[in-house]
């Protein structure tokens, strides 16, 4: 990482957390890589945006996670800012096939992608790069909506709302060792018999709710035990107060904190690609919920240390 006392937050290009900007991939550990795409969205657009705006409230943050035993990003993981995946408006077959293409090779290197959306859709491509390395994975789901909704009309074939059906269909996603949390959302399927149906384990908000943290995190773990993991985190999980620019708003949600610990409780799972989706901040003038992506994709950036970190010191 970047000597960040160098300058101040506000100079600079706006990479994330001030990484530094390459493709090279020598000795990286993971690679923050925007995905500015949002023709799959069914309501609000502008998610093509949401890159931006996290790598713009990310100027802040810094290596070290106090709230995770002061760990040290630097010190255990070598990242970079490898820039935004080329896509293309408008045809979403394309920018799949383009999507995938170019995460192969980072899968391929065991790189960790963390991925910045972009609507929700584009988790498909993710997971599809991410099982030609290893295989079905188990997906980890933080969202207001389930994502199984199923079209009858074959030329409606993508979209945001059913990424999760279609990639359980395709066998890139073990919906046997999965986990949805948060629904609360309406839709064609809110009772969600479409996922259940699928096999993923669904805990609606209700049924968040009613477990402590640490309960939810131990279901999650036991869910996907040491299996590769993409983990999806769509803002619309968080309540309208704590990201008021997203597509579909769903009240009723989690505030950040909750969210925060939601993440830090589940380290120690084998993430091995992440994406934080659907930031809209057209919606959103103070930018809040960029400020929340991008601080949730720095808790998820400390679990995957820490567990680095156990790793290594298992090893001295």
């Amino acid at each position: 990482m970047t000597n960040l006392k160098q300058q101040p937050p506000f100079a600079g290009i706006r990479t994330f957390m001030k990484l530094p900007h390459t493709n090279d991939l020598e000795n990286v550990d993971f690679a923050v890589i925007g995905v500015p795409f949002d023709t799959g969205a069914g309501y609000a657009v502008g998610t093509r945006f949401g890159p931006a705006a996290i790598r713009e409230m990310s100027q802040r943050l810094r290596p070290i996670n106090p709230a995770l035993n002061m760990i040290d990003l630097s010190k255990y993981m070598n990242g970079i800012d490898y820039g935004d995946l080329t896509v293309h408006p408008g045809y979403i077959e394309y920018s799949y096939e383009e999507i995938e293409a170019q995460l192969e090779p980072i899968f391929e290197k065991g790189i960790i992608p963390i991925l910045l959306g972009g609507d929700h859709s584009v988790s498909l491509p993710h997971i599809r790069a991410a099982a030609k390395k290893y295989g079905p994975v188990s997906l980890v789901h933080f969202d207001a909506h389930s994502d199984t909704w199923r079209s009858d009309d074959p030329k409606k074939k993508y979209s945001h709302a059913n990424m999760f059906s279609l990639g359980a269909d395709e066998g890139v996603i073990d919906p046997h060792t999965s986990i949805q949390m948060g629904m609360r959302g309406g839709g064609p399927n809110p009772d969600f018999e479409s996922s259940i149906a699928l096999g993923y384990e669904v805990l609606s908000t209700d049924d968040v709710k009613k477990l402590t943290v640490a309960e939810l995190c131990e279901k999650v773990k036991q869910r996907v035990k040491s299996r590769p993991v993409f983990l999806t985190f769509d803002v619309d999980f968080l309540d309208p107060v704590y990201a008021p620019g997203t597509g579909t708003p769903e009240v009723g949600g989690f505030t950040t904190y909750e969210a925060m610990q939601m993440i830090r409780g589940i380290c120690g799972i084998n993430i091995i690609g992440f994406d934080i989706v659907e930031t809209l901040p057209d919606r959103d003038p103070a930018k809040v919920t960029a400020l929340n992506a991008a601080t949730i994709t720095h808790q998820v950036l400390s679990i995957i240390a820490m567990k680095k970190s156990v790793e290594i010191e298992a090893i001295v």
